[in-house]
C-alpha cells in the first residue's frame, strides 16, 4: 500500500517559470507568423494585377528576354551583363517558331506587332553580335 501511495504521489510538477516562457514563446510565433502574412499582403499590393494573357503578353515577355540576354537592357543598379548570344538567338527563335506557327490566324495588329519585334531584336542582335 505504501508503493501505491508513492506512485500516485509521483505528479510531474511544472514550475510557473517554464510556463512563462512556454508562453512567452508562443506569443513571439504568432507576431512573426503576423509579420510574415502582412508582408505577403505587402508584396501581392506592391505588384499590382497581373495583366491579361494574351498574345501580345507573350510576345513582350519573350522580347524582354532576348534584350536582357542581349545585354540592351539591364536592372536599375546591377552590373551590366556580358551578352548571351546563344539565349538571345533562342528566344527571337521562339518568337520566329511562334510567327510560323501562328500564320493566317492573327488579327493584322498581332501581325504587325510580332513582325516589327521579331525585326527589331533581329537588328540588336545583329548589332551586339557585330
Amino acid at each position: 500500500m505504501a508503493e501505491e501511495e508513492k506512485k500516485e504521489e509521483k505528479k510531474i510538477i511544472v514550475d510557473e517559470d517554464w510556463k512563462q516562457e512556454a508562453q512567452r514563446e508562443k506569443e513571439v510565433l504568432a507576431a512573426q507568423e503576423d509579420a510574415e502574412k502582412k508582408e505577403e499582403k505587402e508584396e501581392t499590393k506592391a505588384r499590382g494585377p497581373l495583366p491579361e494573357g494574351n498574345l501580345a503578353a507573350l510576345i513582350s515577355m519573350l522580347a524582354t528576354q532576348a534584350l536582357f540576354a542581349l545585354g540592351l537592357l539591364q536592372v536599375k543598379g546591377q552590373e551590366k551583363n556580358e551578352p548571351d548570344l546563344e539565349l538571345a538567338k533562342y528566344n527571337i527563335d521562339m518568337l520566329d517558331t511562334l510567327e510560323k506557327k501562328t500564320k493566317g490566324n492573327l488579327t493584322e495588329e498581332e501581325e504587325a506587332v510580332l513582325a516589327n519585334t521579331l525585326s527589331e531584336l533581329r537588328m540588336g542582335y545583329v548589332r551586339v553580335a557585330g
